[in-house]
């Protein structure tokens, strides 16, 4: 039954998020670079790129993607390029934005990055077609069970991530004092390219 199920899948999706990734370290990243308040918007983006991705699922679309390797192919190398894309960004800079257009304009941003970057994310297509339907049982309704779960996901996901925001904002204040700022955000940008490489091995 799925109750015998639910709470293996629960354990198993918390281990999943807790391995080091390329949404963990990027959020960890800009957190600490950015403040809690980019990183948490990011986080919507994920949490919204995880719900698609969900919704995707269910109508066979990821596991198109997965099951092609050109399709597969495609999302992880645009994954990568577009980390890549953030990373130059950040080594070149952006202007410095009035606090209005901070609240409506970067946070938007941010929410953004985080939605692009987690749909060009095969591994997490790859979970709603792999390792979810290993916990749905075949007697019961498919699409109930479905939904339960990749929301039981999302919700992990998020507070996950959520966490992390949380710890990494803490070293913000430090990190863009004075001259640090400059610095920091090199150092961001090469952290941000070699999770762009990390992203590339482990999606293989």
């Amino acid at each position: 039954m799925l109750t015998d199920l639910f709470i293996p899948f629960l354990v198993t999706t918390l281990l999943i998020e807790l391995t080091p990734g390329p949404n963990m370290a990027w959020l960890a990243l800009t957190s600490a670079t950015q403040g809690k308040r980019s990183g948490f918007a990011a986080v919507a983006g994920i949490a919204t790129g995880l719900a698609i991705l969900a919704v995707a699922s269910a109508v066979g679309l990821a596991e198109l993607a997965a099951r092609s390797p050109f399709a597969f192919g495609l999302l992880r190398y645009a994954g990568v390029a577009y980390l890549l894309w953030l990373a130059w960004q950040t080594w070149v800079g952006e202007k410095e934005l009035a606090t209005k257009q901070i609240d409506a304009t970067a946070m938007a941003a941010w929410f953004r990055h985080g939605l692009l970057l987690n749909l060009l994310n095969p591994k997490a297509a790859v979970f709603f077609i792999t390792v979810l339907p290993a916990y749905i049982v075949t007697n019961a309704p498919i699409v109930p069970q479905t939904a339960l779960l990749s929301a039981s996901y999302v919700a992990i996901a998020t507070t996950v991530h959520l966490v992390i925001v949380a710890l990494a904002s803490q070293a913000h204040g430090w990190m863009t004092v004075g001259n640090r700022r400059h610095k920091v955000r090199r150092i961001f940008a090469v952290l941000l390219a070699i999770v762009a490489i990390w992203f590339l091995v482990t999606t293989r």
